[in-house]
């Protein structure tokens, strides 16, 4: 356990945010993702050659050469400028999305702005920008969403729902009561679309049902199973109390299997980022099969990006390897034909 004291400071919990997830195993300690419970049909005799298999998407107007995400992490600290360059650099290299961190600390303090600002190394990527939603009961609005977006030149907002993060922490913002007409707000007067995101815990499906109606253009599910963020609070808190409170939400959530089905039952229409453990291209593979858009994988990411750039060139260049063969050995040629690709349930 990480002792904090005092008051902290945005920039210091992204600092100890990085380093306990890259120390510390942080795991949920027995909820999975319930990807497991699932597995394709082999197929020995596809008809496809591998060859031939295209695992382009178009995601808010940009073409994505393989459905992976580089899920939103961190930023606000010179450890975190460094990590978001390495991982710009093969986001732009394999034209995969990605996301960035809060950008509170930037807001907050605008010098560091440019530890998120990708840019100049990344032009052509699909990028997302990021604010914590319950913000907007803590003086944020229109102007702060703006400010975010035209900080890094996003072409998306993302704003994630930390509910039980927050809850554990003994410097969390928890008036989380009447976002949901904020979130129409933003959604209405943003001038790029808004994707609402949790953090490891799921949305229900009539979570996904309210914000879809107060206009958000896609989910992020981040279901449970990978990253626990009560555990990452555990090893922070200050005292034994605050210890013992975060530890016993370390199996809370909604499995990231589940919270697929759950998003896609709600908002069929709208794009569906599956995230939360996922850890290879075929977890990916099985999300697209459950109804998922694209899929998001973090830690592998951040784990790889603070060993160098050729560690986050080689795991997208597996993560792709594995989508397609997982789409061979299933029958599919397409992501479309992957996500008409029936699962079998153990």
């Amino acid at each position: 356990m990480t002792k904090v004291t005092g008051e902290v400071s945005t920039e210091n919990r992204k600092v100890d945010h990085i380093r306990i997830n890259l120390d510390k195993d942080v795991q949920f300690p027995r909820l999975t993702t319930g990807l497991e419970k699932y597995r394709f049909m082999h197929q020995a005799v596809p008809e496809i050659n591998l060859h031939d298999i295209d695992i382009q998407i178009n995601l808010f107007g940009k073409t994505l050469q393989s459905p992976i995400v580089i899920s939103s992490m961190t930023g606000g600290t010179e450890m975190a400028f460094r990590i978001n360059q390495t991982l710009a650099q093969v986001a732009e290299r394999y034209h995969i999305a990605m996301g960035l961190g809060s950008q509170r600390a930037a807001i907050e303090k605008p010098e560091l702005a440019y530890t998120y600002q990708v840019r100049k190394i990344a032009p052509s990527i699909l990028l997302f920008g990021n604010i914590g939603a319950v913000q907007l009961n803590y003086k944020y609005g229109i102007d702060q969403c703006r400010k975010a977006v035209d900080m890094i030149e996003a072409d998306a907002l993302i704003l994630h729902f930390n509910v039980l993060q927050e809850a554990v922490q003994p410097e969390g913002d928890t008036n989380f009561a009447g976002l949901l007409q904020k979130v129409e707000r933003v959604c209405n007067q943003l001038e790029v679309p808004v994707i609402a995101k949790e953090v490891g815990w799921g949305f229900s499906e009539s979570n996904v049902h309210d914000l879809v109606n107060a206009g958000i253009s896609a989910v992020d599910v981040a279901g449970s199973g990978g990253t626990s963020w009560s555990e990452v609070e555990y090893h922070r808190a200050p005292t034994a109390f605050h210890a013992r409170v975060a530890a016993s939400f370390a199996d809370w959530g909604i499995p990231t299997a589940e919270a697929i089905q759950f998003a896609t039952k709600a908002a069929p229409d709208k794009p569906i980022i599956a995230s939360g453990g996922l850890r290879d291209g075929i977890d990916i593979a099985k999300c697209i099969a459950l109804g998922a858009t694209v899929g998001g994988i973090a830690g592998p990411f951040l784990k790889a990006a603070d060993q160098s750039i050729e560690a986050v060139d080689q795991l997208v260049r597996e993560l792709n390897a594995q989508i397609r063969i997982a789409m061979l050995c299933s029958g599919a040629k397409t992501i479309a034909q992957l996500r008409q690709t029936p699962l079998v349930c153990t």
